[in-house]
């Protein structure tokens, strides 16, 4: 029988050492009030698997497992005006700090084996994803008159499914702007919607030698220098494979280089699809096949935004937004590294949906895991003694 609950083995999966070291690099404990920055973490975590709605639930939640906070590393139930003052003041940046340093180690797990794509190039997804917010309460954040928001740009990780990079902005900034900051690997290759299609970005990237696979305009000015032998049957969907240069005076001055367009076939939306890259040698079929991995980058802010806490905010500061953003991606990271670990496959909806019931029942998480369903044993039988008489 194990004898500490659920949430608390999942808790133990975190490297706590690593976390102390942040703590005491950015002396996030100094002056903490009587709420340490790892009972903080604990309980925004414990915000996020259970969706608590404001800082009096996550107090109250966490009261109601008295006896059980000590395998948590915390001493007590924070109070909601601790928390919410922690919330307000303690730096978030720990918070990013530690998603990084989970996702060297924790993260690892959760990365799949790469079957579609026989390309030596790591694969990023680059979109972004706008979270709104009511101007009344979240007066920094100004987006249009009258409404609020904020904008994740987001470079997810083809094969972990999980953000390698992610930067918040305010919602006004364009999706080309906020790009300028991500941090380029070389070799790698990086798939993004039409917004991207910023040839001083490119131009970038190109430089960097970084390769892209970038949806291009309808109104793209270029002009055809070859063109390259269709693939055969099997691959019918591919239309045009071309080396063009531009010619708009502008865009010619920000990207002097050639370029490869590929004309693909949508038969799910019954459309073309232009595609432009700076990669010359893998075939048509590859850079169509990256471009339609983009969804994945779809699904990810999908499930953030239905399994995770972060559409509504405990806090209305711009510190308090952040920190339950990164704990929200620390979440997904954890959740999706348990999944990795189970026999049993489950949905992602569903295993988020059964550790909320069961957070602090005591079962052991591995067994639990791997076989959620086990029958209950039948009780013994009992054997009665005849009458003698």
């Amino acid at each position: 029988m194990v004898n500490i609950t659920l949430f608390s083995q999942i808790i133990q999966k975190l490297n706590r050492s690593s976390f102390n070291k942040l703590v005491k690099n950015r002396q996030t404990d100094k002056h903490n009030k009587g709420l340490n920055s790892w009972t903080h973490l604990v309980s925004m975590l414990f915000c996020q698997f259970s969706k608590s709605q404001s800082v009096r639930d996550i107090s109250n939640g966490l009261r109601s497992a008295t006896g059980n906070l000590n395998h948590l590393g915390v001493e007590k139930a924070p109070s909601k005006s601790t928390l919410s003052y922690q919330n307000q003041r303690r730096d978030w940046e720990l918070f990013r700090d530690y998603y990084y340093k989970l996702l060297e180690t924790l993260g690892q797990q959760a990365y799949k084996r790469r079957v579609k794509f026989r390309i030596k190039s790591k694969i990023f997804l680059l979109d972004s994803t706008t979270i709104s917010l009511c101007l009344s309460l979240f007066d920094w954040a100004r987006y249009k008159t009258t409404k609020g928001a904020i904008k994740m740009h987001t470079l997810l990780d083809y094969d972990g499914h999980l953000p390698a990079y992610v930067h918040i902005t305010d919602g006004k900034t364009a999706d080309n702007k906020g790009a300028y900051d991500i941090p380029l690997l070389r070799q790698s290759v990086i798939v993004a919607d039409r917004f991207y299609n910023d040839f001083s970005l490119l131009n970038v990237w190109d430089s960097n030698q970084v390769y892209f696979v970038i949806r291009h305009k309808e109104n793209m000015l270029f002009k055809s220098i070859k063109e390259n032998e269709l693939p055969d049957n099997r691959h019918g969907h591919i239309l045009k494979d071309e080396i063009i240069e531009l010619t708009g005076t502008e865009s010619k001055k920000k990207f002097p280089g050639q370029l490869r367009r590929v004309v693909v076939w949508n038969d799910e939306n019954k459309q073309e699809i232009e595609i432009i890259t700076n990669q010359m040698s893998w075939t048509a079929n590859t850079i169509s096949e990256l471009y339609k991995a983009r969804w994945q980058v779809e699904i990810f802010f999908r499930e953030i935004k239905q399994l995770l806490h972060i559409k509504s905010f405990i806090g209305t500061s711009e510190n308090a937004v952040m920190i339950q953003i990164w704990t929200a991606l620390i979440t997904i990271l954890i959740l999706k590294a348990l999944k990795a670990m189970a026999k049993y496959p489950w949905y992602l909806s569903n295993l988020v949906a059964f550790i909320r019931l069961i957070l602090f029942v005591k079962i052991e998480l591995q067994k639990w895991l791997d076989n959620p369903f086990e029958e209950p044993k039948p009780p013994p039988q009992s054997f009665m003694q005849g009458v003698l008489f």
